[in-house]
């Protein structure tokens, strides 16, 4: 079957995917961290004291997700994701109308915790759980809804932010959620789908090693495995969300227009397109598990770039690197769990490594505003990223090779 005909077939569980990942931009970093000089002048804050809002924030809603993530388990999705959507909502309000720091780190807890962390655990469980044989191609689509907004809500917020100012725009935010995705989401989402397909023998090889019964977390937890893949979690949240939160930063200091990096992240956009829908076909045709060795490596070399080249030009190119390690990274996201631990628990399995990556994007802000603070570039600080996507590489092919000779979860771990 190809992508024509599989998202004409599918079309209104990948349409709903899609609108998930899509609304979950007004949580990403990227979308949030335009606010960072209005947030800084009105709340009288310095790089590091928001980097470190933000981070406390987002670590709370990563602990959280641990918890609510298994939600997606037992709770009927349509009517999980109107609950999260109306919160959501809820969220942008309490940032149009924050007055005071207790307000604003509420606000920011509930805009990670519902934004990036549940909607896109909602959509990605959903495409994994109902999809097998084309589970990789149906996580691919879904995450186009991240690259469309990566690619019109940055610059069209710049606009609006100049023409409405930035309270407004959180408003304007909030009306979007609650009347344009949440009944969209319910109604697509309403009848789910039963896989009607076998998984490719590329991937049916690990869930046979799996054995007869589907991981629990408990079993998750104490598998070597889970842990060897942390570098392919953590690494491309906190690269990109270290960069994105501290934009205005980076551009003063190549001294590059403020509106340098929002004008290139169509090509972001467009890089993640290709990327998603590319890798997608390759999971499909063999296993997430080939690609973990390869997939750090271009966010690598655009880290090294950005960080030895003065002119605005490389932002560009910048952004299509970053776009191919984060349309692999995640259409293998949503891939990888179930190919190894099974679809039973995959909600409370996806919500571990969606914490983790939340995780990830809680500490880069703080981290990398701390280190500005005490003079240390952000230039200097890009080779050093790019050098742990080198290393964790060179790791992930062992954790590769570790995986492809797995063996079911001992009975004890039970």
């Amino acid at each position: 079957m190809n992508y024509t005909e599989f998202i004409y077939e599918n079309r209104r569980w990948l349409a709903g995917g899609f609108l998930l990942t899509l609304a979950s931009c007004f949580g990403q970093t990227f979308f949030i961290s335009l606010f960072a000089g209005e947030l800084r002048a009105t709340f009288d804050l310095s790089h590091g004291e928001l980097g470190g809002l933000y981070t406390a924030a987002t670590l709370l809603s990563a602990l959280t997700l641990v918890w609510l993530g298994k939600t997606a388990d037992w709770v009927h999705i349509p009517v999980l994701g109107a609950i999260v959507l109306g919160v959501f909502a809820a969220a942008c309000l309490a940032m149009a109308s924050a007055g005071s720091m207790f307000v604003l780190l509420a606000a920011m807890f509930l805009l990670r915790l519902m934004g990036q962390g549940m909607l896109g655990h909602i959509a990605m469980t959903a495409m994994g759980r109902w999809f097998s044989a084309y589970r990789g191609r149906a996580v691919g689509v879904s995450s186009l809804g991240y690259s469309a907004g990566e690619a019109v809500l940055p610059f069209v917020t710049v606009l609006l932010i100049g023409a409405i100012g930035w309270r407004q725009v959180w408003l304007a935010a909030a009306c979007v959620l609650l009347l344009a995705a949440l009944p969209a989401i319910y109604i697509l989402f309403r009848v789910p789908r039963t896989p009607t397909s076998k998984p490719a023998v590329g991937m049916a090889r690990y869930d046979n090693r799996r054995g007869a019964e589907d991981w629990t977390r408990k079993q998750v937890l104490v598998d070597p495995v889970f842990y060897g893949l942390l570098p392919a979690t953590l690494g491309p949240p906190f690269i990109s969300t270290g960069i994105f939160f501290h934009q205005v930063h980076l551009m003063d200091e190549k001294g590059w227009d403020i509106s340098t990096f929002p004008a290139v992240f169509p090509f972001f956009a467009a890089s993640t397109v290709i990327t998603s829908l590319a890798s997608g076909w390759a999971i499909d045709r063999w296993n997430s598990v080939v690609l973990l060795p390869v997939f750090l490596l271009p966010l690598g070399l655009g880290a090294f770039l950005l960080g030895i080249t003065a002119t605005s030009a490389i932002a560009g190119l910048f952004m299509v690197l970053l776009g191919v390690t984060i349309g692999t990274g995640q259409t293998m996201s949503g891939s990888i769990w179930p190919e190894l631990y099974g679809t039973t628990h995959l909600g409370a399995i996806r919500a571990l490594m969606a914490a983790v990556m939340v995780f990830g994007t809680a500490l880069a802000p703080g981290i990398v505003g701390w280190l500005v603070d005490v003079g240390v570039g952000m230039e200097t600080q890009m080779l050093f990223m790019a050098g742990y996507t080198v290393a964790a590489s060179g790791f992930l092919w062992y954790v590769m090779r570790v995986i492809q000779t797995a063996r079911p979860p001992e009975a004890a771990a039970a």
